[in-house]
C-alpha cells in the first residue's frame, strides 16, 4: 500500500436511515421553523437598526424640535429614509410619519501647522404622528 492510495480510495456511504427515523427527523425540523422565524426576524431588525442609528443627538435645538414631535438622530453615512424608518419602527415600535436626512459636512480643524478634517456624518429627523412619542426623549 503506497502513500497515495489513501488520498485515492473512495469513502463509503452512511447507510440510509429507516423511513420512520426520516419522517421523526423532518417533523422536529419543520416545527423548530415554524416556531423560530419571529423572534430570529427581530433580533436581525434590531441588530441592523442599531447599525442605522447610531444615537439620538442632545442639543438645544434638538430639545425644542421634541416639543413638536421631531425627534433628531446621528445615522450611519450609507443609511437612506427607508432604513431609517424601519430602524425606528423595530426599535421603538412606532412608524415615523416623515423622515428628513441632512448630510454634515465636517469641519476644517488644525492643531499648530497640522491642518485636518472632521468626519463628514449624517443626521436624520424623524417626524412622528400625533400621540406617539419616542422613549428616548421621554423628559422632553
Amino acid at each position: 500500500m503506497s502513500f497515495l492510495d489513501r488520498f485515492s480510495k473512495k469513502h463509503e456511504k452512511a447507510p440510509a436511515a429507516p423511513a420512520a427515523e426520516k419522517a421523526e427527523v423532518i417533523e422536529k425540523k419543520a416545527s423548530a421553523k415554524i416556531a423560530a422565524p419571529a423572534a430570529i426576524k427581530n433580533t436581525h431588525d434590531t441588530k441592523d437598526a442599531y447599525r442605522v442609528l447610531l444615537n439620538p443627538i442632545v442639543s438645544e435645538k434638538a430639545a425644542r424640535g421634541a416639543e413638536m414631535k421631531q425627534y433628531t438622530f446621528a445615522i450611519s453615512i450609507d443609511a437612506t429614509r427607508i432604513g431609517v424608518a424601519r430602524a425606528i419602527s423595530a426599535l421603538y415600535g412606532v412608524r415615523p410619519a416623515n423622515v428628513n436626512i441632512v448630510r454634515v459636512k465636517g469641519k476644517r480643524v488644525r492643531f499648530g501647522r497640522i491642518a485636518g478634517k472632521q468626519k463628514d456624518w449624517k443626521k436624520a429627523v424623524i417626524t412622528l404622528r400625533a400621540g406617539d412619542q419616542l422613549p428616548v426623549f421621554e423628559g422632553v
